[in-house]
């Protein structure tokens, strides 16, 4: 291929680059090119193409205008200048029935041309004399190691190494010759991810890929990855996506202080009668970095972890905010003037950053995080509100104890089913007028062997955690109409209502399946109901509405339980086969509120009887409540003021008192 044509090897991230907008054969062509020996960056839209070619800092950009002349000559335009700066050179490709138009292509700022047909040497070809052209006017190819902020990595096979352009390796913290154990450690999930894909992808025999990726703090780059074709390794270019404006503006950032500044700045706006958000970051895991690598190396965690906050919070707060080291391994937000909305999107942005490992030397940290989120309210002090984000931050740690004893909980799920520690209860639902109990619901308690009693709650949780919801929901199903069916004659005019959950709903077959476990267990299809929160059900209002209708025709009847936590609508309503509305606890004991409160009670129990539905009021505990919702139409409760959930002694015992 010429000098202009050879191919860096894989010791050094030395490439010629090459500036594609292919508007219907990008990839066909990026492969072309790719095979050819240059470095790639392909796009297919026009939008920011001026400052995409600037930002690869290639000399030549080809603009394949075939079948789409007019966008092609509006690229032109937008190169013509960037191309003329670098010096560089500007090759449209046109098909030969554009051949007429060619002096508009001129015109427009291409230096090259070649029209179709041709043969994939001949595009080579007219790309290598735009190399030689570029020479001739004293430009040329730089390195990426020379570019100053190119983001760029090679790949020896040989060494089994990788070498970062100084640029990359300060964005991702990292050394410029890291491991690759190091190198997908720095990087989001999501991009380790793509990464193998697109490897998968070149070892498969594709000579290039390229691929998007949001990177938390950075923004949303297209990683352009190629094969060495000499020394069988990989280089690829990492490329900023950014608008067009001829120029990139600088973001003002936020003020970084020490804590007695960042104090007296929301002293300040507090006293000016600025509203002020705070937010306090706690990192844990710090103390291990200082006792394992020294506290040298802990103290670098932190200045990186102080650098990646500023980065995170600069576009959604940008100059209304201030950032500071507080004490230990915590850090100071503080913004004025800004939307509750803008401070979530920077405390998102600051826990994504933090996510990502930290990476010093050869060892791989990662810090968990917890979050304080505070408004200061009239007349406090910076004090009084650093304290409050303070309780916020604690407040998530016990949120994050939770987690980690559903964790342990998890282990534990698959001896719990195995040796049916999983006890079946059953709470009675009465009906308003005349007080008869007319059906149950049945409810899960794990009778753990060291911790006692566990509730439905944390015993789901635990199931989710190991990935066993759906296994555990079929167990408890399952008990629930074994033993229901085996019901005394007492207890034979009795409903059943059992619980499925959001996973049992997106299991292909579901209706089916369950028809055949209560078929299977022996219970009355037509004494059976099924309850479905509304989470179960939004995802896919028609799927859930064909499901529901499956189950009705069935003969088994249908319920929504916890109404009024979700995401409810008269439309969502009017458009699901239902037979019963369970009003959760927490609107039930509104009925006792304000006059608002029992409006919005009235509202809902109106509503759903005028779609048909009988209404079950869930969490009913005093008398008050209970004469209020009969005044208000409702048929049957549920609730502590009949029974909780009832082991089958208890419950046969209440039954026959009650009649």
């Amino acid at each position: 291929m010429g000098q202009m044509g050879a191919v860096g090897t894989s010791q050094g991230i030395a490439d010629p680059m090459l500036f594609l907008l292919s508007f219907r054969q990008r990839d066909e062509l990026s492969n072309l090119y790719a095979k050819a020996g240059w470095q790639v960056i392909a796009a297919r839209r026009r939008d920011g193409v001026a400052q995409r070619f600037r930002t690869s800092g290639a000399p030549v950009a080809v603009v394949d205008a075939r079948g789409a002349l007019e966008d092609g000559l509006a690229a032109l335009a937008d190169l013509a200048a960037p191309v003329s700066d670098a010096p560089g050179a500007l090759l449209a490709l046109l098909s030969k029935g554009d051949a007429a138009r060619l002096d508009d292509v001129l015109a427009a700022g291409a230096t090259h041309f070649l029209v179709s047909p041709v043969t994939e040497i001949e595009l080579a070809q007219a790309v290598r004399f735009a190399f030689r052209h570029v020479e001739r006017l004293g430009g040329g190819w730089r390195d990426l190691d020379g570019r100053a902020g190119a983001l760029a990595w090679s790949y020896d096979r040989a060494s089994g190494r990788h070498r970062l352009s100084p640029a990359l390796a300060s964005m991702l913290h990292l050394d410029l010759a890291p491991t690759t154990r190091a190198l997908l450690a720095a990087l989001p999930r999501s991009a380790r991810a793509s990464l193998r894909a697109a490897r998968r992808s070149l070892d498969e025999g594709r000579p290039a890929v390229a691929f998007a990726q949001t990177v938390p703090g950075q923004g949303r780059m297209v990683v352009h990855l190629q094969r060495d074709p000499h020394g069988g390794g990989m280089r690829a270019l990492v490329e900023p996506l950014v608008a067009d404006s001829g120029a990139v503006p600088a973001q003002a950032g936020p003020e970084v202080r020490d804590l007695a500044g960042a104090t007296a700045w929301i002293e300040g706006r507090l006293g000016a009668g600025h509203p002020v958000s705070v937010s306090l970051v706690a990192l844990s895991g710090v103390e291990a970095i200082n006792r394992d690598l020294g506290r040298e190396a802990g103290d670098w965690l932190l200045r990186a972890a102080l650098r990646r906050i500023e980065t995170a919070v600069g576009e959604p707060l940008g100059r209304r905010a201030v950032i500071a080291r507080a004490e230990g391994a915590e850090f100071l937000i503080g913004a004025f003037g800004v939307a509750d909305a803008q401070m979530q999107r920077a405390d998102a942005a600051v826990r994504q950053a933090l996510a990502r490992p930290f990476v010093t030397g050869e060892q791989v940290a990662r810090l968990s995080t917890r979050t304080g989120h505070v408004t200061g309210a009239g007349g406090e002090t910076a004090a009084q509100l650093l304290q409050r984000a303070r309780s916020a931050v604690d407040a998530a740690e016990g949120d994050r104890r939770r987690r980690e004893e559903l964790d342990g909980l998890a282990l534990d799920i698959p001896q719990a089913i195995e040796r049916d520690e999983v006890e079946i209860l059953f709470q009675p639902q009465v009906a308003i007028g005349g007080g008869r109990i007319v059906g149950v619901e049945a409810l899960a308690r794990w009778r753990h062997p060291t911790l006692g009693e566990i509730g439905a709650e944390a015993l789901f949780g635990a199931a989710e955690r190991a990935g066993l919801s759906v296994v555990l929901s079929e167990h408890v199903q399952g008990c629930a109409l074994r033993r229901a069916a085996r019901w005394p004659e007492s207890l034979a005019h009795l409903r059943l209502s059992i619980n499925v959950t959001a996973e049992d709903v997106a299991h292909p077959g579901f209706a089916d399946l369950l028809l055949e476990r209560v078929d299977a267990s022996g219970f009355p299809r037509n004494r059976l109901t099924v309850e479905i929160t509304e989470s179960g059900l939004i995802e896919d209002l028609g799927e859930a509405s064909g499901l529901l209708a499956e189950l009705r025709t069935g003969g088994c009847r249908v319920a929504i339980d916890d109404f009024g936590t979700g995401y409810s609508s008269l439309a969502y309503l009017k458009a699901l086969p239902l037979d019963y509305l369970k009003i959760d606890k927490s609107l039930t004991q509104d009925i006792t509120g304000s006059p608002r409160d029992r409006v919005v009670v009235r509202g809902v129990i109106d509503m759903a009887r005028s779609l048909g539905l009988a209404v079950v009021a869930e969490g009913v505990e005093t008398e008050e409540q209970l004469d209020l919702l009969a005044k208000e139409g409702c048929q049957f409760f549920q609730g502590y003021l009949c029974a909780g959930p009832l082991a089958l002694p208890a419950l046969e015992a209440l039954v026959v008192a009650a009649t």
